[in-house]
Protein backbone atom coordinates (compact mmCIF):
# COMPACT_ATOMS: atom_id res chain seq x y z
CA UNK A 1 0.00 0.00 0.00
CA UNK A 2 2.85 2.38 0.81
CA UNK A 3 4.39 1.85 -2.64
CA UNK A 4 1.06 2.64 -4.32
CA UNK A 5 0.63 5.84 -2.27
CA UNK A 6 4.19 6.89 -3.13
CA UNK A 7 3.47 6.38 -6.84
CA UNK A 8 0.29 8.44 -6.56
CA UNK A 9 2.12 11.19 -4.69
CA UNK A 10 4.87 11.33 -7.35
CA UNK A 11 2.32 11.34 -10.19
CA UNK A 12 0.11 14.11 -8.79
CA UNK A 13 3.03 16.19 -7.52
CA UNK A 14 4.54 16.14 -11.00
CA UNK A 15 1.20 17.13 -12.59
CA UNK A 16 0.90 20.09 -10.22
CA UNK A 17 4.56 21.04 -10.71
CA UNK A 18 4.37 21.12 -14.53
CA UNK A 19 0.96 22.83 -14.54
CA UNK A 20 2.27 25.55 -12.25
CA UNK A 21 5.29 25.94 -14.52
CA UNK A 22 3.01 26.50 -17.52
CA UNK A 23 0.99 29.13 -15.67
CA UNK A 24 4.16 30.78 -14.30
CA UNK A 25 5.59 31.20 -17.79
CA UNK A 26 2.32 32.70 -19.03
CA UNK A 27 2.29 35.25 -16.20
CA UNK A 28 5.95 36.04 -16.88
CA UNK A 29 5.41 36.62 -20.61
CA UNK A 30 2.38 38.80 -19.83
CA UNK A 31 4.54 41.05 -17.66
CA UNK A 32 3.25 39.91 -14.24
CA UNK A 33 6.56 38.97 -12.62
CA UNK A 34 5.26 39.12 -9.03
CA UNK A 35 2.61 36.44 -9.69
CA UNK A 36 5.19 34.42 -11.65
CA UNK A 37 7.61 34.56 -8.70
CA UNK A 38 4.94 33.44 -6.22
CA UNK A 39 3.94 30.53 -8.44
CA UNK A 40 7.61 29.65 -8.97
CA UNK A 41 8.13 29.41 -5.21
CA UNK A 42 5.51 26.67 -4.89
CA UNK A 43 6.58 25.06 -8.14
CA UNK A 44 10.15 24.63 -6.83
CA UNK A 45 9.00 23.12 -3.53
CA UNK A 46 6.76 20.60 -5.28
CA UNK A 47 9.51 19.74 -7.76
CA UNK A 48 12.03 19.00 -4.98
CA UNK A 49 9.44 16.88 -3.15
CA UNK A 50 8.57 14.77 -6.20
CA UNK A 51 12.19 14.37 -7.27
CA UNK A 52 13.30 13.38 -3.76
CA UNK A 53 10.67 10.60 -3.69
CA UNK A 54 12.07 9.24 -6.96
CA UNK A 55 15.71 9.55 -5.92
CA UNK A 56 15.09 7.96 -2.51
CA UNK A 57 14.16 4.76 -4.35
CA UNK A 58 15.99 5.17 -7.64
CA UNK A 59 16.13 1.39 -8.06
CA UNK A 60 12.32 1.33 -8.41
CA UNK A 61 11.70 1.73 -12.16
CA UNK A 62 8.01 2.34 -11.43
CA UNK A 63 8.88 5.62 -9.66
CA UNK A 64 10.75 6.84 -12.73
CA UNK A 65 7.94 5.75 -15.05
CA UNK A 66 5.27 7.48 -12.94
CA UNK A 67 7.44 10.61 -12.74
CA UNK A 68 7.55 10.74 -16.56
CA UNK A 69 3.81 10.07 -16.84
CA UNK A 70 3.13 12.85 -14.35
CA UNK A 71 5.30 15.20 -16.41
CA UNK A 72 3.44 14.37 -19.63
CA UNK A 73 0.04 14.64 -17.96
CA UNK A 74 1.07 17.93 -16.35
CA UNK A 75 1.66 19.42 -19.81
CA UNK A 76 -1.86 18.49 -20.87
CA UNK A 77 -3.43 19.72 -17.62
CA UNK A 78 -1.40 22.95 -17.71
CA UNK A 79 -2.54 23.74 -21.24
CA UNK A 80 -6.18 23.09 -20.30
CA UNK A 81 -5.88 25.37 -17.27
CA UNK A 82 -4.29 28.04 -19.46
CA UNK A 83 -7.22 27.83 -21.89
CA UNK A 84 -9.73 28.16 -19.05
CA UNK A 85 -8.16 31.20 -17.38
CA UNK A 86 -7.20 32.84 -20.72
CA UNK A 87 -4.95 35.51 -19.25
CA UNK A 88 -4.20 38.61 -21.27
CA UNK A 89 -5.13 40.20 -24.56
CA UNK A 90 -4.96 39.34 -28.23
CA UNK A 91 -4.78 41.21 -31.50
CA UNK A 92 -7.07 39.68 -34.11
CA UNK A 93 -6.44 40.48 -37.75
CA UNK A 94 -9.34 39.75 -40.07
CA UNK A 95 -8.87 39.87 -43.84
CA UNK A 96 -12.38 40.04 -45.26
CA UNK A 97 -13.50 38.10 -48.27
CA UNK A 98 -16.92 39.67 -48.68
CA UNK A 99 -18.63 42.87 -47.55
CA UNK A 100 -15.75 44.38 -45.59
CA UNK A 101 -17.67 47.54 -44.70
CA UNK A 102 -20.72 45.60 -43.57
CA UNK A 103 -18.58 43.26 -41.46
CA UNK A 104 -16.75 46.20 -39.93
CA UNK A 105 -20.02 47.85 -38.89
CA UNK A 106 -21.47 44.57 -37.59
CA UNK A 107 -18.44 44.05 -35.36
CA UNK A 108 -18.71 47.61 -34.05
CA UNK A 109 -22.42 47.11 -33.29
CA UNK A 110 -21.43 44.02 -31.27
CA UNK A 111 -19.15 46.24 -29.17
CA UNK A 112 -15.75 45.52 -30.68
CA UNK A 113 -13.25 48.27 -31.37
CA UNK A 114 -12.31 47.87 -35.04
CA UNK A 115 -9.60 49.56 -37.07
CA UNK A 116 -9.92 49.12 -40.81
CA UNK A 117 -7.59 49.53 -43.79
CA UNK A 118 -7.97 48.52 -47.42
CA UNK A 119 -5.71 45.74 -48.62
CA UNK A 120 -5.24 43.80 -51.84
CA UNK A 121 -4.70 40.12 -52.42
CA UNK A 122 -4.75 37.58 -55.22
CA UNK A 123 -8.50 37.96 -55.62
CA UNK A 124 -8.60 41.74 -55.49
CA UNK A 125 -9.60 44.29 -52.85
CA UNK A 126 -10.32 43.29 -49.27
CA UNK A 127 -10.47 45.01 -45.90
CA UNK A 128 -7.94 44.41 -43.17
CA UNK A 129 -9.74 44.68 -39.83
CA UNK A 130 -7.82 44.90 -36.56
CA UNK A 131 -9.55 44.04 -33.27
CA UNK A 132 -8.00 44.09 -29.78
CA UNK A 133 -9.76 42.07 -27.11
CA UNK A 134 -9.38 39.88 -24.04
CA UNK A 135 -8.35 36.30 -24.76
CA UNK A 136 -11.52 35.10 -23.04
CA UNK A 137 -13.57 36.81 -25.76
CA UNK A 138 -11.85 35.03 -28.69
CA UNK A 139 -14.27 32.06 -28.91
CA UNK A 140 -17.24 34.44 -29.08
CA UNK A 141 -15.62 36.52 -31.82
CA UNK A 142 -14.70 33.42 -33.85
CA UNK A 143 -18.24 32.09 -33.57
CA UNK A 144 -19.62 35.43 -34.77
CA UNK A 145 -17.10 35.53 -37.62
CA UNK A 146 -18.26 32.12 -38.88
CA UNK A 147 -21.70 33.62 -39.32
CA UNK A 148 -20.65 37.01 -40.71
CA UNK A 149 -17.83 36.03 -43.09
CA UNK A 150 -17.01 32.32 -42.95
CA UNK A 151 -14.26 32.67 -45.56
CA UNK A 152 -12.39 35.49 -43.80
CA UNK A 153 -8.72 34.93 -43.06
CA UNK A 154 -8.21 35.34 -39.31
CA UNK A 155 -4.86 35.62 -37.52
CA UNK A 156 -4.61 35.87 -33.74
CA UNK A 157 -1.54 37.30 -32.01
CA UNK A 158 -0.77 37.51 -28.32
CA UNK A 159 -0.54 41.09 -27.10
CA UNK A 160 1.54 41.95 -24.07
CA UNK A 161 0.12 45.40 -23.34
CA UNK A 162 -2.48 47.78 -24.72
CA UNK A 163 -2.23 51.53 -24.21
CA UNK A 164 -4.92 53.96 -25.37
CA UNK A 165 -7.61 53.63 -27.99
CA UNK A 166 -11.02 52.05 -27.82
CA UNK A 167 -11.03 48.68 -26.14
CA UNK A 168 -13.72 46.08 -26.76
CA UNK A 169 -16.81 46.53 -24.62
CA UNK A 170 -19.11 43.64 -25.36
CA UNK A 171 -22.77 44.56 -25.38
CA UNK A 172 -24.98 42.63 -23.00
CA UNK A 173 -27.07 40.00 -24.71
Amino acid sequence: MFVFLTLLAIFFAKIVHVSLGTIRIIYLTRGNSVAAAAIGFFEAIIYIGALSMVLANIDQWSNILVYGLGFATGNIVGSKIEEMIAIGFVHVQIITVENGGTLEESLREMGYGVTSAPCYGKEGAHNNLQVLLKRKEVPTLLKQMKQLDPDAVISIYDTRRIMGGYFSRMKAK
